[in-house]
């Protein structure tokens, strides 16, 4: 029991040193990037803001395929699956109960549909429980596929950055006092000390965050095979849940309080596009880099991500039912959603 509640307390920990270096040291540096290169907004939010909000997800995917030989793979690929559930039930059910959305044609017809296309590529490639080079490729080339489309789309109508697929989270507690608060800024202080100027030395920011997020993100991995050990659970059902809903905390946190200014198109954008980027590079990415190096396919379980992620394929047609019905997500049917997402914890949980 003391070794469970020490690596909860270690993952807690872990996550939130994620979203600080993330929120204000990583995106901010990406957001530089997108200024210097004069991209476009809707192809600055799908690749380098999306690439700073799923930093956590992207790492842990990569370093797990390099832990153990590869023998915990399977911890990355359940930390994107479970983080896009979480994303779409969680994230996008939340932010219809603080605040119903009216939704426009946009974000069901161009990104529902793209996120389709993502599922159904994972489920194809998860059918014989290996990845090859080919398969890892067709990943990245449909998400060079939709950064086109995003190009296109804005050339015949540009629109804000904010239709992006990316919010900046902002971790910064509101109250200037109290311990709390002063730890944090403490935290803030020291990573500065090593970045610079997010703004100003932004290379040197994107770097010294690439690191920490990466070395973060090999102790996650670590803790999370050792919490499955002490609770006698498979170490994917944590990346499922556990490390999938952590590291999800932040993009919620920024889908809230945009809500609440009557936003709430840009979260629901913003969960589905996120989702878009974790699947088809969070995990793309990962697997040609092994592959690259190791010259063999990548061997996955099928068993919980099968599963899985036919209730993320589940989630996209429910989420697109209520989206259709009058192009609203009302307060009920965000209830429903964290209704189904309470259900699915407790079926992955219980069933393994």
């Amino acid at each position: 029991m003391m070794i469970a509640l020490g690596c909860l307390t270690i993952i807690a920990l872990a996550i939130y040193l994620l979203a600080v270096i993330t929120d204000e040291f990583f995106i901010p540096s990406l957001d530089r990037f997108a200024q210097r290169f004069q991209l476009p907004g809707s192809v600055a939010g799908a690749s380098l803001m999306a690439m700073g909000s799923s930093a956590p997800e992207l790492s842990i995917a990569l370093l797990s395929l390099f832990k153990a030989g590869g023998a915990h793979s399977d911890v990355g690929i359940g930390t994107i699956v479970g983080s896009a559930v979480f994303n779409i039930l969680v994230i996008t059910g939340v932010s219809a109960i603080v605040q119903p959305a009216h939704v426009s044609w946009r974000v069901v017809v161009r990104d529902v549909v793209m996120y389709v296309a993502s599922i159904a590529l994972l489920l194809a490639t998860f059918a014989d429980g290996r990845i090859t080079v080919a398969e890892a490729l067709a990943f990245l080339v449909l998400y060079g596929v939709y950064l086109f489309i995003l190009f296109q789309w804005e050339t015949a109508s540009p629109i804000e950055m904010t239709d992006g697929v990316a919010v900046s989270e902002r971790t910064t507690p509101t109250h200037s006092s109290g311990w709390l608060y002063r730890a944090h800024m403490l935290v803030i202080t020291a990573m500065g000390r090593l970045t610079g100027h997010a703004h100003i030395t932004y290379i040197r920011a994107f770097l010294v965050s690439v690191a920490v997020i990466a070395v973060i993100s090999w102790v996650l991995v670590d803790v999370a095979v050792v919490l499955a050990g002490a609770i006698g659970l498979p170490p994917v059902i944590v990346a499922l849940t556990i490390l999938a809903g952590g590291t999800s905390v932040p993009d919620m946190m920024a889908s809230i309080i945009v809500a609440r200014q009557g936003r709430g198109e840009m979260a629901i954008a913003n969960a589905i596009g996120s989702n878009i980027f974790d699947i088809l590079v969070g995990l793309g990415l990962p697997w040609l880099i092994v592959l690259a190096i190791r010259g063999k396919t990548v061997q996955v379980g099928t068993g919980e991500l099968w599963f899985s992620t036919l209730v993320l394929l589940s989630t996209v047609v429910l989420l697109y039912i209520f989206l259709t019905t009058g192009r609203r997500l009302s307060r009920r049917e965000g209830w429903v959603l964290l209704g189904v997402y309470t259900a699915y914890v407790l079926w992955t949980w219980l069933g393994s």
